[in-house]
């Protein structure tokens, strides 16, 4: 994979930060757009802007044409067996609030179990919370492993014949930790439950085949996987969608509408109320064109090796904790001895070099890991060692600095 080349195309990535070349490790919390997604945004609102779906003229057939376009491109991407079963979402946190409210206040009652873990981020604990409070049901957690994983055999024992939803991260966003979602999903339906998979540091980062994993929902973001913001995917089976009311009311989803009463159209847009987010789709087109091109194996495979070169170079460093496995998805989280993280993300942005610090939206993961917040190094396919090299750079150098004023 040539990474030179490919960091030729995101613009954003050729600049100074406070006079030193930027250094983006922060994927995890949005990935930078390459020329083909700003290109593909700039041509829509220069050449096609229009309302999809309603008007017959030219400027609407092309609009339209390019928003059902990203749509096939994405169900190909995670291999869905129709585009019914694609749904255009704000982004995940909405796609896994429709499941929550849609399906599961209509199907769960007192007795009830929905199973999830505690490396959640806060869009995939919120929802089931609330969820368990309107119908009586019962939220109960997967414990984790010393390391940060889970295992397959506390699956089991905390998974029964009482549990009628499993939600579960496919990567964490603080440990790196990838889950083993086929197994879970399949321990998840010979128990009688259904299974959410929550995919926004998945689906950047891997191939995804719902249909290999057998999920019922799987839910994304554009924006962290090269695409624009404000657009997202919620993947469902189209029994279960079918058998779903919709959450938001008008616009695009009606069918017929009379004074009393109104029906709604077939799926996918039953669940796409009002005018839809048609840049963002098109947008979101173009970035899984880009990384179809580049390969999502080269990608991985690439992404690991960051990650093992990371980890190698960051254990260099006395004073430092790493958190999570040794195992990992493209992240490193970690804190320096006696330094605050967000000093250590304030140290390191004086260089150039652009972290996360604070608590990841997964506060019941900083309280299991007995920490109030980290910092978290994130990495993608535009990323290099000499990055990570810059990195450690930086954190010898805020350490030194932290060291002589206390």
């Amino acid at each position: 994979m040539d990474v030179k080349a490919i960091r030729q195309q995101f613009p954003i990535l050729h600049q100074e930060v406070n006079g030193h070349p930027l250094v983006y490790l922060d994927s995890s919390a949005t990935s930078q757009k390459p020329l083909p997604v700003i290109e593909a945004l700039d041509a829509y609102y220069r050449q096609d802007n229009s309302n999809v779906h309603r008007g017959v003229h030219t400027l609407g057939t092309r609009a339209t044409d390019k928003y059902e376009g990203a749509r096939e491109k994405v169900r190909r991407f995670i291999n869905a067996n129709s585009t019914a079963e694609i749904i255009f979402t704000r982004g995940t946190t909405t796609a896994i609030n429709t499941v929550a409210y849609s399906y599961a206040r209509a199907n769960l009652k007192e007795g009830d179990e929905i199973v999830i873990t505690p490396m959640e981020h806060h869009s995939n604990i919120i929802p089931w919370q609330q969820a368990a409070k309107a119908t009586g049901a019962t939220l109960k957690y997967i414990p984790l492993q010393e390391n940060g994983t889970v295992s397959i055999t506390d699956v089991k024992n905390t998974v029964t014949n009482q549990t009628k939803i499993v939600a579960m991260t496919h990567v964490s966003n603080v440990l790196g930790t990838v889950n083993p979602i086929k197994e879970v999903t399949k321990i998840a339906h010979e128990n009688g439950a259904v299974m959410l998979v929550d995919g926004a540091q998945g689906a950047p980062h891997m191939k995804i085949d719902v249909q290999d994993l057998d999920c019922d929902f799987y839910c994304f973001s554009g924006h962290k996987m090269c695409g624009p913001t404000g657009i997202g995917v919620l993947y469902g089976k189209k029994e279960l969608l079918e058998s779903m009311e919709p959450v938001e009311f008008g616009g695009e989803m009606i069918d017929f509408v009379n004074l009393y009463d109104s029906t709604w159209k077939e799926l996918p847009w039953k669940f796409e109320g009002g005018t839809p987010i048609i840049a963002g789709a098109i947008g979101l087109g173009a970035a899984i064109d880009f990384l179809t091109d580049v390969g999502l194996d080269n990608i991985t495979k690439h992404e690991e090796n960051l990650a093992d070169y990371a980890m190698a170079q960051l254990r260099t460093i006395d004073g430092i904790t790493i958190y999570g496995p040794e195992e990992r998805a493209a992240l490193v989280t970690f804190n320096l001895n006696d330094v605050h993280p967000h000093d250590t993300a304030t140290a390191l942005d004086a260089d150039g070099i652009a972290v996360r610090a604070g608590h990841h939206c997964a506060q019941p993961l900083m309280k299991w890991l007995n920490v109030t917040a980290t910092a978290r190094a994130s990495f993608y396919l535009y990323n290099t060692e000499e990055d990570i090299d810059l990195l450690v750079e930086g954190l010898l150098k805020t350490k030194e600095y932290f060291g002589d004023v206390f």
